[in-house]
């Protein structure tokens, strides 16, 4: 079995990765370098994919820096900083990329078929991240049936799969999983500032240090305040 997995070398996307090889399959990790506001998670991706000894591993460049309303390509808009994770996923955030996850699927689409691939795997999560149109099982369910009348693959009866193991998984949940897997979490990424130490207070920062505590584990990755 072969498949492409979505790696931006988070939380996340790290476990997911750690599921599909746990699975049997022979991965093919795929990292966009999409003009993302530090190149922190890249080098995270990279050093996971290090660790279990992917052999291809594809680091693509796409320039989504003229999405000038997302905190997560622009300068011109700030990343929210928090107290807490309270309210978060109850509207859509500036941190939302717009089409990022469809541009993203595109790409791994494209790649999986290439290499002869069944499936992609992306660490979609629909809990936490609730406010985000392209992480709801409805996107995913859509998209597998873009896949399955737009590609080679599909009108030849061998469509390709979108797995999304984490999709309804709360934080503390993938944490678990994460540690029952044996993922390297300290060698992970999730803070929106490429500082030195994650800051503690971005919304993606706070969602993982809530997981971590309610799965009742530390955090291996330092930051910079922990609320």
């Amino acid at each position: 079995m072969k498949a492409v997995v979505l790696l931006s070398g988070g939380l996340d996307s790290t476990t997911v990765l750690a599921y599909a090889l746990s699975q049997g399959y022979e991965v093919t990790a795929l990292s966009v370098r999409y003009g993302q506001r530090h190149s922190r998670e890249l080098d995270s991706a990279r050093a996971v994919a290090k660790h279990y000894g992917i052999k291809n591993h594809v680091v693509l460049d796409l320039d989504l820096s003229y999405l000038r309303n997302s905190a997560l390509v622009s300068k011109e808009v700030d990343v929210p900083m928090r107290d807490s994770a309270e309210g978060i996923g109850s509207e859509i955030p500036v941190t939302y990329v717009p089409a990022r996850n469809i541009l993203m699927l595109s790409l791994a689409a494209g790649l999986c078929e290439t290499e002869g691939g069944e499936a992609i795997f992306i660490g979609a999560n629909a809990v936490d991240y609730s406010g985000y149109p392209d992480c709801r099982p409805e996107f995913f369910h859509a998209f597998e049936e873009v896949l399955r009348v737009g590609t080679k693959a599909g009108v030849e009866g061998r469509p390709i799969k979108i797995e999304t193991p984490i999709l309804r998984m709360s934080k503390a949940d993938i944490v678990r999983l994460a540690k029952k897997l044996g993922a390297p979490l300290e060698l992970t990424w999730s803070c929106y500032n490429g500082r030195e130490k994650a800051c503690g207070r971005c919304e993606s920062c706070l969602l993982r240090l809530k997981g971590f505590e309610e799965a009742g584990e530390t955090d291996p990755v330092p930051y910079e305040v922990v609320a």
